[in-house]
C-alpha cells in the first residue's frame, strides 16, 4: 500500500500551586500509577520500563488549570469537572470530553525516541465512546492522579464510572478505557483519517497501521520510525463490528478495551483471560514470545 523511505524505525506545564475551582488537589504522595494496556494478546505493560530516550511527560489541563508535577510526584485532584479535560504529553496527547466520557484525538506527537513510529502529529484514534445513557452519564465526578508519564482518571456518575489509564510512551500497552456500570457497555473506536485496521498475514490478527514501512537511523538520521503497528486489546469484551475504519466492542462490567502498539501489537500471543479485576499482572508477558516481521503493503479490511 503506502510506502516511503523518509517521513514517518521500528524494533506542559507547571503544577498549579492553588486548589482547583470545585476540585481539591492532594499534596505528594507515593503513586499507585497503573499498567495501562497490560493484557495476554501481546499488551505488555511499558510502565517504569520506558525505552531509553523515551521516557515521557503528563500535564493535564482540568477547568483552566494545568497540573504537571514534579519528577517522582504526584497530582491528585477530585471533584466537579466543567468542560475538556485536556491531556498533553511528550509522545501522545488526547482529550476526554465528560459529557460523553469519550476520549478524543488520542496521537502520537513523533518527538524523537528510538522506538517512535511517527515523526509528526499523527492522530492514532479519532475517537474511543462508550454508549451510555443520559442517566448514566449524569454529575460526572472526577478522581484524577498524574504522576510523571502515567496518568489514571476515573469518572464516576450517577449511575457507574469509566476509568481511563494512560502512559506517556512512543509504544508498548500505554491505553486503556474500563467501564463499570450495570450490565455490558458499547465502545466504538474510530481510528484517524491516515490510519485502517487490516488482518496481519503473519498472525492472523486484526491491527491497525498507516502502511508506512519503517526507516532505520542508517537511511535517515532525523527521518528515523518504525512501522506504525497497533491492536484494540479486549478483556472481557466482545468485538461486534470491524470496518476498515471502526470497530465497536460489547465490554462486559468491570472488563476493559486497552490499546497497544508497536511490537506488543504483533506478539504471537494468546488471548487474554477472562478477568474483571486487579487483572494487569496475571496477564503480563513483558516481551516474551516471538515478533513476526513488519507486514507488506497491508490491504485494509473491506479495501
Amino acid at each position: 500500500m503506502r510506502k516511503t523511505t523518509q517521513g514517518l524505525l521500528r524494533g506542559t506545564a507547571v503544577l498549579a500551586a492553588g486548589a482547583l475551582l470545585g476540585l481539591g488537589l492532594s499534596g505528594v504522595a507515593t503513586a499507585k500509577g497503573g499498567e495501562p494496556g497490560d493484557d495476554g494478546t501481546g499488551g505488555t505493560t511499558t510502565v517504569g520500563a520506558a525505552t531509553a530516550g523515551s521516557a515521557g511527560n503528563y500535564a493535564v489541563t482540568v477547568n483552566g488549570t494545568t497540573y504537571d508535577p514534579a519528577p517522582g510526584k504526584d497530582a491528585k485532584i477530585q471533584g466537579a469537572v466543567r468542560g475538556l479535560v485536556k491531556v498533553t504529553g511528550m509522545h501522545t496527547t488526547f482529550t476526554i470530553d465528560p459529557a460523553t466520557l469519550g476520549v478524543y484525538d488520542y496521537a502520537l506527537t513523533g518527538a524523537p525516541a528510538p522506538d517512535r513510529m511517527v515523526t509528526s502529529p499523527t492522530v492514532v484514534f479519532q475517537s474511543k465512546v462508550p454508549t451510555l445513557t443520559p442517566a448514566q452519564l449524569a454529575g460526572p465526578v472526577l478522581e484524577l492522579q498524574v504522576r510523571d508519564d502515567t496518568l489514571v482518571a476515573l469518572f464516576r456518575t450517577a449511575a457507574g464510572k469509566l476509568k481511563v489509564q494512560a502512559k506517556d510512551s512512543p509504544q508498548g500497552g500505554i491505553f486503556q478505557m474500563e467501564p463499570e456500570f450495570a450490565g455490558t457497555v458499547t465502545l466504538t473506536h474510530t481510528l484517524g483519517p491516515t490510519l485502517f485496521y487490516f488482518v496481519n498475514p503473519f498472525t492472523g490478527k486484526v491491527n491497525f497501521s498507516n502502511g508506512i514501512d519503517a526507516v532505520s537511523a542508517a537511511q535517515s538520521s532525523t527521518g528515523y520510525h518504525q512501522m506504525l503497528l497497533g491492536k484494540d486489546s479486549p478483556q472481557v469484551a466482545t468485538k461486534t463490528l470491524q470496518t476498515g475504519s471502526v470497530t465497536t466492542w460489547s465490554v462486559a462490567s468491570g472488563g476493559r478495551l486497552g490499546g497497544v502498539l508497536g511490537e506488543d501489537a504483533i506478539e504471537l500471543s494468546q488471548g487474554a483471560t477472562s478477568c474483571t479485576q486487579n487483572c494487569q499482572a496475571q496477564n503480563r508477558i513483558r516481551g516474551s514470545l516471538p515478533v513476526p516481521p513488519d507486514p507488506t503493503n497491508p490491504t485494509p479490511i473491506g479495501g
